[in-house]
């Protein structure tokens, strides 16, 4: 049996800080998990099962959670990029645009491609701070409205390198000035911290149940204004209760059983997000004390941190190991989460990991620092 080698470490990657399961999950994912399950309950519908309670989650729950009028399960938030992005798309005329912000994840613009949209970027600024500014999307709208018309602009919030967060209230309010609806890419937000679409004043959201909701996945949410969701979630034309953009059904199985179970603790667990942030401030005011220099927002406001560290990067170029020397010296006092062969800029997250184990990594961040110092 294929064992992860990392299991026991002390895990930094922000992909997984957020998505570490519940004890509560790990029981569902254990009851839930032959192949797909809570089909054996469907009557056609995934959001209509209503034991186990998947139709008071998806109809009660979840829009309340997420500040939306309805919501749905997806595969994951590009999947629920996807289908907002699709259906808008089917109704704009050829060479319609989509606006972008300039940290947007890799598959907003797949999502755009595979929709047959141009897009458009609004640019961050430079290093060290890399920011989207709130003025730049009327800027960009103003000038892409020239060559065409605009279906629908998108934020990341925050982006999956720096983990910024822009003001989203802002930008939302300059595209509804454009009656330009706003696609909030919430993955590493959405059960991270508090949010609410329709407080923002957008009119779409996604999130990652794997990345940030203690959900084993691949699985996401997606929530929408009530005027949107007749087409967005419009149903087929021979099979009356599947919904097209959601091919009929999305998350079977333990995926969708796993979020059920880590909802409640999810809901407490942002209430504790102002600690989460004093918390990620004082690791990045403790790698700055060793010239490891964290870019993005300062001060920061969230747990994902990307660190340019020129220190290292050049003692990679003098050890025998190369750059692959910071990834196993980690390893080796069991750390994860910093990529392999990464030493000059890296990310990592401070999410729900106790104190005393960032004090241990600060430490060996230390320790390395001076063994290859010489």
């Amino acid at each position: 049996m294929f064992k992860r080698a990392t299991k026991d470490f002390i895990n930094i990657d922000p992909l997984q800080t957020g998505g570490k399961l519940t004890e509560e999950a790990r029981e569902a994912l254990l009851e839930w998990g032959d192949g797909y399950s809570v089909c054996d309950f469907c009557q056609g519908r995934l959001d209509e099962i209503k034991t186990p309670p998947i139709f008071d989650f998806v109809h009660d729950h979840l829009p309340k959670f997420l500040g939306s009028d309805v919501a749905r399960v997806t595969n994951g938030a590009r999947e629920g990029k996807f289908i907002v992005i699709h259906s808008l798309a089917l109704k704009a005329k050829p060479n319609t645009y989509i606006i972008l912000d300039g940290n947007a994840h890799y598959s907003s613009y797949v999502a755009a491609e595979r929709a047959n949209l141009k897009v458009v970027e609004v640019s961050k600024t430079d290093y060290p701070s890399f920011k989207i500014e709130a003025d730049k999307y009327a800027e960009v709208i103003e000038e892409t409205r020239k060559k065409g018309e605009i279906a629908l602009a998108l934020l990341t919030y925050p982006d999956g390198n720096y983990g910024n967060l822009p003001d989203a209230k802002k930008i939302a309010k300059i595209c509804h000035e454009y009656d330009i609806p706003l696609l909030l890419n919430a993955a590493y937000a959405v059960g991270r911290m508090p949010i609410k679409m329709k407080k923002i004043g957008a009119d779409f959201i996604v999130g990652s149940g794997h990345k940030s909701m203690a959900a084993s996945g691949p699985i996401g949410v997606l929530g929408m204004k009530e005027e949107y969701a007749e087409f967005v979630l419009r149903k087929s034309e021979r099979y009356k209760n599947k919904e097209i953009e959601l091919l009929g059904c999305t998350a079977r199985g333990a995926t969708i059983m796993t979020l059920i179970a880590s909802f409640p603790h999810v809901k407490e667990r942002i209430k504790h997000w102002s600690g989460e942030v004093e918390k990620a401030r004082w690791f990045s005011s403790k790698m700055e004390e060793m010239d490891i220099i964290q870019l993005g927002d300062k001060p920061h406001n969230h747990d994902l941190m990307f660190f340019h560290a020129e220190s290292l990067y050049n003692m990679s170029k003098k050890t025998k190991k190369g750059r692959f020397f910071l990834y196993k010296e980690l390893k080796a006092r069991k750390i994860h989460g910093i990529k392999a062969g990464l030493t000059r800029y890296f990310k990592l997250s401070t999410y729900l990991i106790p104190k005393e184990d960032l004090r241990y990594v600060l430490d060996a961040f230390d320790e390395i620092i001076k063994k290859y110092s010489g």
